[in-house]
């Protein structure tokens, strides 16, 4: 029989007795939807909670994070959907997270990315990570070859940042919808794939997956481009121009590093933090985030997992290289936002692309799906220089593919989201400001101003 440390069988008590508790209430605030969560402390589960109401789509307004330093914590957000509205259908948002939280530690076991599931299909597919220096028509020679090694491209996502581009791709025989098991094909994929990212051995890599186990693809995206050292390569770069501030500072007397953050608001903001710190190893432990217009402020009382907070100048400047590079990820969705709706067929992605390529237009973000025989896409596209896409070509383009096909999306972001502003601007928190304003009050949850 198995035997348990004791500290062991209460850490599993305790979980068994604290198992998380969602409350979704329209009541309280006239203008946003309140979410709260209660649970026993482990790590990833603030993340658990972020990346399930990002995968939801609601827009995170304010909140807090409240601990106390033990075996429990309590999260609280004010949510609103796309419009700023309040969440409509609360059930289905309650349903929603419960499952998540419940399903989270069976999923991390799984995929150490394995966060806010959402798979594809329920099946077995050949997923692709991809990796390498971005140049104009990387991916459209990326789906030419694996539409000429006869893959069929499930789902996939496609980031570029810093000169970088990252990719995760899932696919399937083209001809007969089976998963790729043979070795000798795989190892081909691979050594095309990388001869095209010029990458080296870090070019591609294959991995054959359970669908029901595939955890969240921008937290495994954001891992790939810290793997590769996207991060350091672009604060080694003079003086880089950014609207985003971020600031790790002491506070000696309680043991905690304080992280502060101003930047411009943008849906998946605190999604984007929160997993940065996660797989980063820290933990947090108390934190606020408010917006105000086009700003957002965060703050973050954090420890790493063995209790001590950031100990050095080189850890800290690792901590702020990496937030900032995390949030501007996906600021960088800069451009025309594409979105293709289509009758799936075999070689769609590589003919799209390649009208995309052919009209001197470079895909910074893509985002690909299948549902049953449709192609849902979305591709965000510049010139080749990074510079707005004209207009007229862009005109050309939807004309080539297919009016009926092909529109721009003219709400690139949530109304909330959209203004055009200078973050920086707005300044840090101050350290202590979460505990000089006394957020952690009954009074902030039945509040809203």
């Amino acid at each position: 029989m198995e035997r348990y440390h004791p500290s062991e069988v209460y850490e599993l008590f305790v979980r068994h007795m604290n198992t998380p508790r969602v409350v979704v209430d329209n009541g309280v605030c006239e203008t946003a939807t309140l979410v709260q969560v209660h649970s026993a402390r482990k790590h990833g589960v603030l993340l658990e909670a972020v990346a399930a109401l990002s995968d939801y789509g609601v827009c995170v307004r304010k909140g807090y994070i409240s601990s106390d330093d033990g075996r429990w914590f309590m999260d609280v957000f004010h949510v609103t959907d796309a419009a700023g509205r309040k969440v409509a259908d609360t059930d289905k948002l309650l349903a929603r997270l419960e499952s998540a939280l419940s399903a989270a530690a069976a999923a991390a076991d799984a995929l150490p990315w394995a966060v806010g599931c959402d798979s594809p299909a329920k099946e077995r597919l050949c997923l692709l990570e991809l990796i390498g220096v971005d140049r104009p028509g990387l991916l459209s020679e990326v789906f030419a070859v694996l539409h000429d090694l006869r893959c069929g491209i499930v789902d996939a996502q496609a980031w570029t940042h810093g000169g970088r581009v990252a990719a995760l791709v899932f696919v399937r025989d083209e001809d007969t919808g089976a998963p790729i098991h043979d070795v000798a094909r795989i190892r081909r994929i691979e050594s095309r794939l990388r001869h095209v990212l010029r990458g080296g051995a870090r070019g591609a890599r294959t991995v054959l997956v359970d669908a029901a186990a595939v955890g969240n693809l921008d937290r495994r995206l954001h891992q790939l481009l810290n793997e590769d050292g996207e991060a350091d390569r672009r604060a080694a770069v003079e003086a880089p121009t950014t609207t985003t501030a971020v600031a790790v500072q002491e506070w000696g007397e309680r043991g905690y590093s304080v992280v502060t953050v101003s930047c411009r608001d943008r849906p998946k903001l605190l999604f984007d933090v929160v997993c940065t710190l996660t797989d980063l190893d820290y933990v947090v432990y108390h934190g606020t985030f408010d917006t105000d217009g086009d700003h957002a402020q965060q703050e973050f009382y954090i420890r790493r997992l063995d209790g001590r907070p950031i100990s050095s100048e080189a850890e800290r400047q690792r901590v702020i290289q990496c937030l900032q590079a995390a949030i501007e990820r996906r600021s960088s969705e800069q451009g025309v936002r594409l979105e293709l709706r289509i009758t799936d067929r075999r070689g769609l992605l590589a003919y799209v692309t390649r009208v995309f390529r052919e009209n001197s237009l470079s895909v910074t973000h893509a985002e690909i799906t299948t549902r049953g025989d449709m192609a849902l896409n979305v591709f965000h596209v510049t010139d080749v220089a990074g510079r707005p896409a004209d207009p007229k070509t862009i005109d050309e383009v939807i004309h080539g593919i297919g009016t009926d096909s092909l529109r721009v999306d003219e709400e690139r972001w949530p109304r909330l989201c959209s203004t055009e502003g200078d973050a920086a601007g707005a300044g840090l928190f101050s350290l202590g400001s979460l505990v000089k304003k006394n957020l952690y009050k009954v009074g902030l949850i039945r509040s809203c101003s």
